[in-house]
């Protein structure tokens, strides 16, 4: 990447200028974009010149094998009304339901370009009513075409394997600063290869800065072993998650599907009393954090939202509040959608549910301002992924 590349900031904050610009007849529009190119990113953390920091917003969602609707709109999801972020890492789980015809046939592709294309509806929405008002008002049509350069947000990667299903998309100005775009899928379901379960990784360069998000679905299970068995997946999808022209160890993980070991009354009990902080003393999956297996280095937030599953379809009660038919399988609520992360030049500053009734799961986001080195070499990185916002930040060999 060639140092003396100039940054365009968000098309949003060209347009604001440019707008004022026109309004008030103050310089020229190159004098403009002129300001706003030496001043995109440069947010140092701890005063680093070479240092940008970008906004990484990382989501995992269980859709449970429903198709969305044409009109669901997605900017609650993306918190694209309050705040605007520079990456956006969206790993899915189920969006086909898993019976033997999706598993073992032909990708069903059409599902993913629908996931698609409302996400890009959603994050370029303000984007397009802010080029719409500025067309509206402006009477200068240079203005206008410099402000719609570097316009909104662009899926730079997208892959599905059976239900699992990752999308990275960012900023269009930021494009021309990513390079080493790779993908890796791992099955670990049926047969311990299958699709039906395991990981969709994606990788890329940011200036001088390495990603990788790995968006995982795991067996769930609370009998004995279970965990285990979650774990020796977990171990094998990082010894066999391979990108070209890298090294495969110290990747990122997340991980679904931990429960609560608990009995069933208590469990009931404790759900009742929402007493989430009792429950999630004994959660799994920060059981295995405190033990340091398979986690050593790895970091999640601090949980202070409600177990994202089970629900109740189009309800946000757990799916224990209703009585099923008889010998109808019956799973206690718990924290089965999570975001984990490491690597330098990582500070997560937000981790919390989002309140979408499509399927039994509730989605789960978090945001993280990640350094990125831009020029020489070293420097850790990362955001988050996790199915998946986990970050690996490496230099790319």
């Amino acid at each position: 990447m060639g140092e003396n590349r100039k940054i365009i900031l968000p098309r949003l904050v060209t347009s604001k200028l440019l707008h004022r610009q026109q309004l008030h007849g103050h310089g020229s529009v190159s004098e403009v974009l002129s300001v706003v190119d030496a001043n995109l990113g440069k947010r140092p953390l701890n005063g680093h010149k070479d240092t940008f920091v970008y906004r990484v917003f990382a989501s995992t969602w269980n859709v449970g094998g429903i198709t969305p609707s044409d009109d669901l709109d997605l900017e609650d999801w993306l918190d694209t009304r309050a705040n605007t972020c520079d990456i956006y890492v969206l790993g899915f789980q189920e969006i086909v339901p898993l019976n033997a015809r999706n598993v073992l046939g032909p990708t069903k592709s059409c599902i993913s370009a629908k996931w698609n294309l409302l996400i890009g509806e959603a994050l370029n929405k303000r984007e397009r009513k802010e080029g719409a008002k500025l067309t509206q008002e402006s009477t200068d049509s240079s203005v206008v075409e410099a402000s719609m350069q570097g316009e909104g947000f662009k899926c730079i990667r997208s892959k599905q394997m059976v239900g699992i299903f990752t999308s990275v998309w960012v900023r269009s100005n930021l494009r021309q600063f990513i390079h080493h775009l790779d993908v890796s899928c791992i099955g670990s379901g049926i047969m311990g290869c299958l699709g039906n379960k395991g990981s969709v990784s994606i990788r890329f360069v940011l200036h001088k800065t390495s990603f990788c998000f790995v968006c995982c679905h795991l067996a769930s299970g609370g009998k004995e072993g279970d965990v285990l068995l979650r774990n020796l997946d977990v171990a094998d999808i990082l010894a066999r998650t391979w990108f070209p022209g890298r090294a495969t160890h110290e990747l990122p993980e997340k991980i679904l599907d931990h429960e609560i070991s608990l009995q069933e009354a208590e469990t009931r009990s404790l759900v009742t009393a929402k007493n989430w902080a009792i429950l999630l003393e004994n959660d799994q999956l920060l059981f295995e954090f405190s033990r340091g297996r398979y986690f050593e280095g790895w970091q999640e937030g601090l949980i202070t939202f409600s177990p994202t599953y089970k629900y109740h379809p189009n309800s946000d009660q757990y799916y224990w509040c209703f009585d099923g038919a008889r010998g109808e399988k019956k799973r206690a609520p718990a924290w089965c959608d999570r975001i984990l992360w490491r690597g330098k030049g990582l500070k997560q500053v937000q981790y919390e549910t989002s309140n979408y009734r499509l399927s039994d799961h509730r989605p789960v986001r978090a945001v993280f301002h990640a350094e990125c080195d831009v020029s020489g070499g070293g420097g850790g990185g990362g955001g988050g992924g996790g199915r998946c916002a986990e970050v690996n930040g490496q230099n790319p060999h």
